[in-house]
């Protein structure tokens, strides 16, 4: 069993093992500002209606509460978490050494004290004086609110689990892939190539803001010019056998006001380009990963110039393949299945 909380809704899935597809799939939808995901403590905002959303889709597909098999991986979204990568000359193969290591390096990087928060690590490369470690962080106080939405439905939170991660999970090709996974409140870009993870960035649109669909008539919110700070673009272009991705924060001057949608088809083409740099070729798909959905992100980007005519193609992550039969149906896209679809499969 998989469950996400987002700020749209709760949606929970059920397969037989790592390697089905779905076989059964649920979506409850939650009223506006029920969820607030964010860094600080007052994400469940609503702690009664989510517990109840998730209760209820959880049993839809077959999950009994309070029992002994109440176990269930829970994808929390990525607004709510930091994913960073990280480069060092070596690295101790023994996780009790490695960890605080890890947490010393995140002490600048972080938003929110490491030393209070969770964090994970994996290691995703190694070369030659260089090892490449994911590391993940949450901090305490925010997980402890999904987790416990979760076990006041009657479940047991097992694995938990970032959005796009949980997602890229579910990117079945070993070739380089282009992951989107963007929603009224963010949008996140991944590259990740047989299974490693080569950037994972993510743009915080606005609390609160209109819903995508109605992305035309959208207001304007900051987005950093990337014309007006290319010495900090340039500054973090890495190197083919290493890329790196770092965060630039542009002064206020440099901040223009740009449509919701301008600022998800520039969070795309950056993303391209990256790929294109660091592969040295250009993606043929743009997996689209999240509530949005292939349709809607195609006409983002068609309508803003970033398109077809520049090689990007979208389509669903989630195949209808990944779905039974029975499991198919029109409540639940499967625009929102993409990130428990990787959740039930990781």
């Amino acid at each position: 069993m998989a469950c996400e909380i987002a700020s749209q809704g709760v949606v929970a899935a059920r397969s037989a093992d790592a390697n089905s597809p779905l076989g059964a799939v649920a979506k409850v939808e939650l009223a506006a500002g029920a969820v607030v995901p964010g860094l600080r403590p007052g994400n469940i905002v609503d702690r009664v209606a989510v517990a109840s959303a998730v209760r209820k889709a959880l049993e839809s597909v077959g999950a009994k509460p309070n029992s002994r098999d109440s176990d269930i991986s829970l994808v929390i979204p990525d607004s709510a978490v930091r994913v960073l990568l990280l480069d060092f000359d070596s690295l101790s193969s023994k996780p009790a050494e490695v960890l605080p290591i890890v947490r010393f390096r995140l002490k600048k990087l972080l938003p929110f004290d490491a030393e209070d928060a969770m964090v994970s690590y994996q290691v995703m490369s190694t070369a030659k004086s260089l090892v490449r470690v994911l590391a993940v962080a949450v901090p305490q106080d925010v997980l402890s609110e999904y987790e416990t939405a979760v076990r006041e439905a009657g479940f047991e939170p097992g694995a938990v689990l970032p959005s796009t991660l949980a997602a890229l999970v579910a990117v079945d090709s070993d070739d380089p892939a282009l992951l989107v996974n963007a929603n009224t409140l963010g949008v996140t870009t991944a590259i990740v190539q047989k299974g490693v993870l080569m950037l994972h960035r993510s743009v915080d649109l606005q609390e609160h803001g209109p819903h995508v669909a109605d992305v035309a008539a959208a207001p304007s919110l900051p987005l950093v010019d990337v014309h007006a700070t290319q010495a900090e673009w340039a500054a973090q272009e890495p190197l083919p056998e290493h890329p790196r991705e770092e965060l630039v924060t542009a002064p206020a001057s440099d901040l223009q006001r740009v449509p919701l949608s301008a600022e998800i088809a520039q969070a795309v083409s950056v993303a391209a380009a990256y790929f294109e740099d660091t592969l040295a070729l250009s993606p043929s798909w743009v997996l689209s990963a999240g509530p949005l959905g292939a349709e809607k992100l195609n006409r983002i980007l068609r309508d803003e110039g970033v398109g077809p005519e520049d090689g990007l193609t979208v389509r669903e992550l989630v195949e209808s393949s990944a779905l039974l039969s029975e499991a198919v149906t029109s409540s639940v896209p499967r625009a929102w299945l993409s990130s428990v679809t990787g959740a039930l499969r990781g």
